[in-house]
């Protein structure tokens, strides 16, 4: 419980119209795009790095947990206030500080939509590279805690490539910049270190990002498989022959078909599986590489191999791979989106397995992800309004993930662990790297007040030092 102490001086750092606290509107901030839901006692919204430092302060002196939150995209549950507390919201801090094309670098406040990046620079031949699914909502702050990819990362890399410099309030209320502008600093990598930290070690405030040209030349193509089987070996056969496409997506025929009857993008509704692959660079580079593409996916039984004739007919193409969750929400009322890891050559072994588990469960998964880097998004649909089926997807997600360990792939490629994959993180990890993670945490969060009950599996993290707020507060379901 926050007291009225406390409250009263965080109303004095964002004024009157910066905070709220009444239940209706806390109710639509106990959720993100996963599953799980916990209410925050109070969400509270700065303009600045200075208005972040005296809330953390706030939160300090009476001993209050508190997490940040972006736009709510994330799917692991990064942003819910598992032991309730204090939410820093940072919808106003939105603001494009600095463009330097000189030097290719960009200044952004944490709540800068991802696409806007782009949107700034893309008259001038510029573009950000990082393209989560969800790059029209999603804000730079939580791609940095979530190393967040996106289709692209086959040839560009996660956000942690792209980012160069922040800023951030640490959990005593301390103002710390690492990296910078230039291509590399000295001293330990602490940069490193807190992108991808999920909001456990500190609240990011200001993101340097790097700025890369538009290329030359991009080509789109769709290749049309009447087997799952031999769609996913095409994958592999394309890694084999040494090319590297910037975008390998694959879509199973599930996921085709609720993709075109709400976009209708041009995808095949009686294919059992497409490969969405784009290349791009300099002209000639790019027709080769195209050629070499087009021999693959013919040489691995592609019944046809389409090439986007206009840059309208591109754009349509991917309209509808990102679009992809709003087209299932069409069709089930509830789904839930996995994320795990596989070796290229494990992926059509991998869907098999998916289908299998779906059966076991009854429930049916749909397929869309990132082919090239194995990066696995199973959909599993079910009906949140049907006793047992919300268990029903989670084991099913559980046993998708256990399989992907399994063939020595990952819980996840971009989505985090979260309050989600917890408790997994003891069968990836050894009981001394866990640890030593632990040890991180605890060095930058010695209380564990911020975004506490993530990442780390229960017992090695903070979820038993808040014990009390977690049992006491909003119901995690």
């Amino acid at each position: 419980m926050i007291p009225p102490e406390a409250r009263q001086e965080l109303i004095q750092i964002t004024g009157p119209r910066g905070y709220l606290d009444r239940p209706e509107d806390l109710t639509l901030y106990e959720y993100d795009g996963g599953v799980d839901k916990a209410r925050p006692e109070m969400v509270v919204f700065p303009r600045s790095t200075e208005d972040v430092a005296a809330i953390v302060k706030v939160t300090g002196r009476y001993d209050i947990p508190f997490v940040g939150r972006g736009a709510g995209t994330g799917l692991s549950g990064g942003a819910i206030p598992r032991a309730g507390g204090v939410m820093v919201g940072f919808s106003r801090m939105d603001r494009i500080l600095e463009i330097d094309l000189a030097n290719e670098r960009a200044v952004l406040q944490p709540g800068v939509v991802n696409l806007d990046i782009t949107l700034a620079v893309q008259s001038r031949n510029y573009f950000y590279a990082p393209d989560p699914s969800s790059q029209r909502a999603c804000t730079i702050g939580g791609n940095v805690a979530e190393n967040a990819g996106g289709p692209h990362t086959l040839a560009y890399g996660v956000t942690t490539n792209h980012v160069l410099g922040i800023e951030a309030v640490l959990p005593d209320g301390s103002i710390i910049t690492a990296g910078g502008k230039e291509q590399d600093v000295p001293g330990y990598d602490i940069l490193g270190l807190l992108v991808g930290s999920e909001g456990t070690m500190a609240l990011v405030t200001k993101v340097i990002v790097r700025l890369m040209r538009q290329p030359e030349l991009v080509k789109t193509c769709l290749a049309i498989y009447d087997t799952v089987d031999h769609c996913a070996a095409t994958v592999a056969e394309i890694t084999a022959r040494g090319i590297t496409p910037v975008a390998v997506e694959m879509l199973d025929g599930v996921m085709l078909r609720m993709v075109e009857e709400a976009t209708h993008a041009g995808y095949p509704l009686d294919a059992a599986a497409v490969l969405l692959i784009e290349l791009e660079g300099l002209v000639e580079t790019v027709e080769e590489q195209l050629e070499q593409i087009r021999a693959v996916c013919h040489d691995s039984h592609a019944r046809e191999f389409r090439v986007a004739r206009s840059a309208e007919e591109r754009e349509l193409l991917w309209k509808g791979r990102k679009n992809a969750f709003g087209a299932v929400g069409r069709v089930s009322p509830s789904y839930y989106v996995q994320d795990g890891v596989v070796p290229r050559t494990k992926v059509a072994p991998t869907l098999r397995e998916i289908q299998r588990i779906g059966e076991k469960h009854g429930l049916t998964i749909s397929n869309i992800f990132h082919a090239g880097d194995g990066n696995m998004h199973p959909i599993i649909l079910f009906d949140i309004h049907k006793p047992g089926d919300l268990a029903k997807a989670q084991s099913a997600g559980e046993e998708i993930l256990e399989y992907c360990i399994d063939v020595g792939g990952s819980i996840t490629g971009e989505h985090g662990v979260g309050m989600e994959k917890m408790e997994l993180m003891s069968r990836l990890f050894s009981e001394d790297t866990l640890d030593l993670i632990a040890r991180f945490k605890k060095l930058f969060d010695p209380a564990c007040r911020l975004n506490p009950g993530k990442v780390l599996p229960t017992g090695k993290g903070c979820l038993e030092i808040r014990q009390p707020a977690l049992t006491s507060g909003s119901p995690v379901y």
